[in-house]
C-alpha cells in the first residue's frame, strides 16, 4: 500500500518555509489546530454528545461528556491531520485546499506526521482509560478507516469513494452510545444508518460546486465523472432513504413524538430540497442557477436539528 506525494503545486506555493523564514508562534499554533480540521469535528460531535442524552434517557454523567467530547476531537483530529500530510500534493493544487498548513509551509510535513500519530496514539489511551475500551477500539476504527479505507484506498480511486469512506464519519455515534453503556444497541446502529445514507448526498453538493477543483486533481468524485443528472438522481436515492431510516427509531420503541415530528419535517424539506436540484439538473441548469449548495449548507442544518431532537427526546417521553 503505498500513496504518492509529488511536489506539485501552485507558482509561488511553497511547502516549506525559506531558510530563515519566520514563522510567528501565534501563526503556527492556529496551523496546527488549523490540521485538525475544527469545523468537520463540530459535525463529529454534533453526533456524539445527542446519542449519550439518548443512550442515558436522561442526562449523562457530565465528566462522562466531557472525557468523550475531548477524546473524540483528539482522535478526529489526528485523522484529519493525517488525511493533510497523504493528501499535501493535490491539496497544493486545489483552489479550496491551497491555504492548508503544509502547502502554505507553516507546518512542514514531518510535523505534520509527529503531530497526527501523536494524536492518534493519546485519544486511544485517553478513550481506553477515561471512558472505556470498547470506546477506545471504535475511535481507533474511525481513525484508521479514515486515513487508510478512504484517504489511502478508496479517495483517488473510485467515484464511491465517499459512500464508503464515509463509514468513518459515522462512528461517533457508536462511540457515543458506547461511552455512556459500554455496549451497543439497535438505536445506535440505526443513527449510524443515517449518517451513512446522509454523507453522500451531504458532500456530493459541495463536489458539484468544486468539481473541476477534483478534476484538476485526478479526484474521481461522482460529479467529476457522471453529470448532473445523474448525481442528482442518487442524491435524491440516498435521502429517501436517510429520511426513511431515520424514521425507524420511534416504532422501534427508542424515541417518541418530538423525534418523530422533527424527523418528519425537516426530512420533508431535505427531499423538498433533493428533488429541486434534481429538476434543476434534468433541466440543464449550470451554473450559479443550479444552486447546489442549497442542499449542502441544508444539510447540516438538518442533522443538527435531528441530533438535538434525539437529545431533547428523553425528557418528553
Amino acid at each position: 500500500m503505498c500513496v504518492t506525494a509529488v511536489e506539485s503545486r501552485p507558482a509561488g506555493v511553497a511547502l516549506t518555509p525559506s531558510p530563515g523564514g519566520h514563522r510567528p508562534f501565534g501563526a503556527r499554533v492556529k496551523a496546527f489546530v488549523a490540521l485538525t480540521k475544527p469545523r468537520i469535528i463540530e459535525l463529529l460531535l454534533i453526533t456524539t454528545v445527542p446519542v449519550m442524552f439518548l443512550a442515558a434517557q436522561g442526562v449523562p454523567d457530565l465528566w462522562l461528556v466531557v472525557t468523550t467530547t475531548v477524546g473524540g476531537y483528539l482522535s478526529a483530529g489526528g485523522a484529519n491531520a493525517l488525511n493533510m500530510y497523504i493528501d499535501r500534493d493535490i491539496d497544493a493544487l486545489m483552489d479550496r485546499t491551497s491555504q492548508r498548513p503544509l502547502v502554505t509551509g507553516m507546518v512542514s510535513p514531518a510535523e505534520c506526521l509527529v503531530f497526527g500519530i501523536s494524536l492518534a496514539v493519546i485519544s486511544t489511551v485517553w478513550f481506553g482509560l477515561l471512558v472505556n475500551w470498547l470506546s477506545a477500539a471504535l475511535s481507533l476504527g474511525a481513525l484508521l478507516f479514515y486515513v487508510v479505507v478512504y484517504t489511502m484506498l478508496l479517495k483517488r480511486r473510485t467515484a464511491q469513494n465517499i459512500v464508503w469512506g464515509g463509514i468513518a464519519g459515522c462512528l461517533p455515534v457508536l462511540i457515543g452510545w458506547s461511552a455512556v453503556t459500554n455496549s451497543m444497541s439497535w438505536a445506535a446502529v440505526i443513527l449510524f444508518a443515517v449518517i451513512f445514507f446522509w454523507t453522500p448526498p451531504h458532500y456530493w453538493p459541495l463536489s458539484m460546486k468544486v468539481k473541476e477543483d477534483y478534476a484538476r486533481v485526478g479526484v474521481p468524485m461522482l460529479p467529476v465523472v457522471a453529470s448532473n443528472r445523474v448525481v442528482a438522481r442518487q442524491i435524491v436515492v440516498y435521502s429517501w432513504v436517510m429520511v426513511a431510516v431515520s424514521l425507524l427509531l420511534t416504532p422501534l420503541g427508542y424515541t417518541g413524538w418530538f423525534y418523530t415530528a422533527v424527523a418528519l419535517l425537516t426530512g420533508g424539506f431535505w427531499l423538498w430540497e433533493a428533488h429541486g436540484l434534481q429538476n434543476r439538473a434534468k433541466a440543464g441548469v449550470t451554473g450559479a442557477k443550479l444552486k447546489e449548495m442549497r442542499l449542502f449548507h441544508w444539510s447540516i442544518t438538518y442533522v443538527s436539528l435531528l441530533f438535538v431532537a434525539v437529545a431533547v427526546d428523553p425528557f418528553l417521553r
